[in-house]
């Protein structure tokens, strides 16, 4: 099963991909962003290194498997978020989520991540559309998709209803497709020469 690259870099962003060594790390970017995580992701809540130590051999297992494609977002060399690219959306399509230590917002540095996430993402073999989906409440989010040039193509009542305190219970889906992606990276190309 063909895999995408271990590292990727984008502007001031490095993703790699996660490895047991960065337990330490993760730990810590998890406990001193808890707040800024709990209303969007349940599982920070009650998140502990027994539960870092499970995503990262999750991760790798994933991995392994072609069912995820988990990164650290890095930043001179230190870790300040989580993304990936995942296979939940049916054949052709993958998922993209992302998460940044609160020290790290507003700088566009998520927006770097996804970049890099798009452009990998194209370039796996039978790929032809990339999703964003999150809450209709979390805003940041759907900045996110905007900003990289995805599409707001649906907005569905969550069957499970708000899962974390944040959220409102409603999905929303942004895409983007592997022929726009293509227009949209010449057309900044033609800008920049």
């Amino acid at each position: 099963m063909e895999e995408p690259a271990e590292i990727l870099t984008s502007d001031q962003v490095e993703l790699r991909r996660w490895r047991m060594s960065d337990l330490d790390a993760l730990d810590r970017a998890i406990y001193e962003s808890r707040d800024h995580l709990v209303p969007w992701m349940n599982w920070a809540a009650n998140h502990g290194r027994q539960q870092t130590s499970d995503f990262l051999a999750r991760s790798q297992e994933e991995w392994e498997t072609g069912h995820a494609f988990g990164y650290a977002i890095t930043s001179d060399a230190v870790v300040i978020g989580s993304c990936g690219l995942y296979r939940r959306i049916g054949d052709g399509g993958l998922d993209i989520g992302y998460w940044l230590h609160p020290r790290w917002t507003g700088r566009g540095l998520v927006t770097m991540a996804g970049a890099a996430l798009v452009s990998q993402g194209f370039q796996l073999t039978g790929i032809d559309r990339l999703e964003i989906h999150h809450d209709a409440a979390n805003l940041a989010s759907g900045a996110v998709a905007l900003r990289l040039g995805f599409t707001e193509v649906e907005r569905t009542q969550a069957p499970e209803g708000a899962v974390a305190p944040g959220e409102v219970g409603i999905n929303v889906v942004w895409r983007m497709t592997a022929d726009r992606w293509q227009a949209r990276t010449a057309e900044q190309a033609e800008r920049a020469s």
